[in-house]
């Protein structure tokens, strides 16, 4: 307090947070009339959520999708509550979506998981590969295993690792065909033989990195790291699992010899 009872007022220095990066634009929410708060999933920074203005212009509408690669630089003062992002579109990924309606909806729940599931501003590190490999490869025939990869992996970077390295019940390593849901360990062949119908598949195409498994694998993989995501991560936490992810599953379900 100074002489007289004037209060000593100081102006803090006021840092500016400045970085750029690349990545898949994940969610969007509108912002005022022509201005949205962006999330992208980057390759260096993790989920970076910001607000990007003026948007929705015409000009702008072809590079706000899901799906679509951009470089986005963001900044701001130490005080501000949220990044300001500038853009600018990369590759216009999002059109390798549109015309097919199981692709569209396993980019929808990719973006979905990611949002929901990855924290703000913490490097992906090698788990980044595998949402790459998703958008990059959507073309090919097998794109749904490179989508499979990309849940299991998820689990792994939630901390779901599962432990498929022996049998739970026997220690041995030879012969593995199973994955209890109730414990998240390996279980084979013999010993899981009286309980199959209630047990997962192993899932040996992920662990050897084959890329062509049979559509029964593909299938039961996908419902593994559905119940795991669900169980371990949705339900844990009081979050509602997403409409997008069990629309695909229903896909699956009904077009399992396509896949």
């Amino acid at each position: 307090m100074l002489k007289g009872g004037r209060k000593a007022v100081f102006q803090p220095y006021l840092l500016i947070v400045q970085f750029t990066d690349q990545g898949y634009i994940i969610n969007l929410r509108r912002h005022g009339e022509s201005s949205l708060i962006l999330t992208v999933l980057t390759k260096s920074h993790g989920k970076v959520t910001g607000y990007a203005k003026n948007a929705l212009t015409r000009k702008n509408l072809g590079i706000y999708q899901l799906g679509n690669l951009i470089e986005i630089s963001a900044y701001a003062r130490v005080d501000d509550n949220m990044l300001s992002l500038k853009t600018e579109l990369v590759s216009p990924a999002a059109v390798n979506f549109l015309s097919d309606n199981a692709k569209l909806q396993a980019l929808s729940s990719l973006c979905a998981l990611s949002n929901t599931c990855m924290p703000e501003l913490q490097d992906l590190e090698r788990f980044y590969y595998y949402v790459d490999s998703f958008f990059n490869l959507i073309d090919k025939d097998n794109w749904l295993v490179h989508y499979s990869f990309f849940e299991f992996y998820l689990l792994e970077y939630l901390g779901i690792s599962l432990d498929l390295s022996e049998c739970s019940a026997t220690g041995t390593t030879e012969n593995l065909a199973y994955v209890s849901p109730k414990t998240g360990k390996a279980v084979c062949a013999e010993a899981g033989e009286p309980y199959k119908d209630r047990l997962f598949k192993y899932p040996r195409y992920i662990l050897e990195c084959h890329y062509h498994p049979g559509p029964e694998e593909l299938a039961d993989l996908l419902s593994m790291t559905e119940f795991f995501l669900y169980k371990n991560f949705f339900a844990a936490h009081g979050l509602k699992f997403p409409e997008s992810r069990a629309n695909l599953a229903e896909i699956i379900r009904c077009n399992r010899t396509k896949f």
